[in-house]
């Protein structure tokens, strides 16, 4: 199948959050089960200045943005170790800026504009490509829009009326909401401004529209597809899902094990796999841990249990639950706490704050880095993810990945992923983390506890359980293959309805 992979960022090229790794990992999956892929995004600052070779198309665009229309060109490259060509819809205008999506902490005031003008040119270059796209993958709000605009503007023209599209939701929190004025700049008829369609509460909403209008909808894990369609979690959308959940289903990511492998890591100082001795530990990840202890001149002891935290300092993240408990710890017990992330201004002056008091016990840097996260997967004993909800989550699977045991709350792809320590998970060797229900620092504490204590008495125990979550397939060989699985099924939908 021919299949088009639309995406406002892509690994390497542009990233600011999960969808980035999805769509830098599953086109080259794809191509390997025989698929023909494509990828397409913006032609960002930072893609130009990632370092990679940019080739020219000589593809010219003009696109209708409102009442005018704007020019644009087409870039090319290719998925780093896929062949995979990944194309850069070029308007310096919208894309050369410091920030994706905005910067300073708001968001562009244009982004109806600028998000409107790549889906308009992402139709357009699949005409000018004259490559016979068979489906659509859409991801997220920004670009929705493909699907409304094949349902309304395109569907008698003979290169688009056979093209299925399928929208994938990364995260339903972020829909695309754009004051009313903003419909004429879509193009499409205002009759569609309508509840049924892309009105929400009087606004535009852009993710509304692509569910409303696409064949398909996935959401990145099956828990999630099941909890938006919730009061709790449906973001006001829950009706709709509802309402079209006979096409909605969930797909679990996969994680580029090419990139997070802890036998290959070049990050780290010493490489390391699932085969250890359970009675005497895993020596390269002990040294894993001891250059961690070393780069951040905490106490240099391999039997003091190590946690771990990367991510966006958001509310989403649990960082109301992880503030208390931290607190209490650095007060009470020898553990250590090793911390990457940037976000909310006020997690960040309580996270200083704590490190000034506790430099020894708490390790802190504001920011991201890849390698350190690397560093911080494989060195940790345990990585904290207590989300209030999180559509599939990729940290956990690293951390499992690399022997690092995560503690996570039940919740979307954390459910999907981490099998709760108890009896009888022990029992059959399939445990792989500690889980929790209540969303509250009580639980989350209990819960650390309890594993800072298995830590400490029962290291046979602990390293029986670092080997089951090291052992698991976490590759987007499967994910990869339900994936072709939907797009058929979505193809086939496509020519029922028509």
């Amino acid at each position: 199948m021919k299949v088009l992979i639309a995406s406002s960022e892509v690994v390497p090229f542009a990233k600011t959050g999960g969808l980035a790794d999805v769509t830098g990992a599953l086109p080259g999956e794809l191509a390997q089960l025989g698929h023909k892929v494509i990828v397409i995004m913006p032609a960002y600052r930072a893609v130009k200045e990632a370092g990679f070779t940019l080739e020219s198309t000589g593809i010219e665009l003009e696109i209708p943005i409102g009442d005018h229309s704007e020019k644009g060109t087409v870039l090319r490259s290719t998925l780093p170790n896929q062949e995979v060509p990944i194309f850069f819809v070029d308007q310096s205008d919208f894309f050369d800026r410091p920030g994706i999506y905005g910067e300073g902490g708001s968001d562009y005031a244009d982004n109806c504009e600028r998000f409107t003008f790549f889906s308009r040119a992402i139709l357009e270059c699949i005409r000018l490509f004259d490559w016979q796209t068979e489906l659509v993958h859409l991801n997220d709000w920004q670009t929705s829009l493909v699907a409304a605009l094949l349902k309304c503007e395109y569907h008698d023209h003979p290169a688009y009326s056979k093209i299925a599209s399928l929208i994938t939701i990364h995260n339903l929190a972020y829909q695309g909401l754009f004051p009313r004025d903003k419909m004429p700049i879509t193009g499409l008829d205002p009759i569609h401004f309508n509840w049924q369609e892309m009105e929400f509460h009087g606004k535009l909403n852009l993710l509304k529209t692509g569910l409303i209008f696409a064949d398909s909808i996935n959401t990145v894990s099956p828990t999630y597809s099941l909890e938006i369609q919730t009061e709790l979690q449906g973001c006001g959308l829950e009706g709709v899902l509802g309402h079209r959940a006979d096409v909605l289903t969930g797909i679990l990511n996969g994680i580029d094990t090419a990139v997070w492998n802890p036998s290959t890591d070049e990050y780290l100082v010493s490489n390391y796999d699932e085969c250890f001795e359970i009675s005497t530990g895993c020596q390269g990840k002990t040294e894993c841990k001891l250059a961690l202890q070393k780069e951040f001149q905490l106490e240099s002891n391999p039997e003091i249990p190590m946690i771990g935290i990367i991510g966006r300092l958001a509310a989403q993240k649990g960082w109301s639950l992880i503030l208390p408990v931290l607190r209490n710890f650095l007060a009470e017990q020898n553990v250590q706490w090793v911390i990457l992330g940037t976000g909310d201004p006020d997690y960040h002056h309580a996270l200083m704050s704590l490190h000034r008091s506790y430099p020894h016990r708490m390790a802190l840097t504001l920011g991201f880095s890849n390698e350190l996260a690397h560093r911080i997967e494989s060195g940790a004993d345990i990585f904290l993810m207590p989300s209030e909800f999180e559509p599939c989550g990729l940290n956990q699977m690293y951390s499992m990945a690399y022997g690092t045991v995560p503690i996570v709350r039940q919740t979307g792809g954390l459910t999907d992923t981490v099998i709760d320590v108890t009896p009888d998970s022990l029992e059959s060797k399939s445990a792989t983390g500690f889980c929790f229900e209540e969303f509250s620092a009580t639980a989350l504490g209990d819960t650390v506890e309890k594993a800072i204590r298995m830590y400490r008495q029962d290291q046979n125990t602990w390293r029986q359980i670092m080997i089951n979550g090291m052992s698991r397939d976490w590759s987007w060989k499967a994910s990869a293959e339900k994936y072709a699985t939907l797009y058929r099924q979505t193809q086939i939908r496509k020519h029922h309805q028509d």
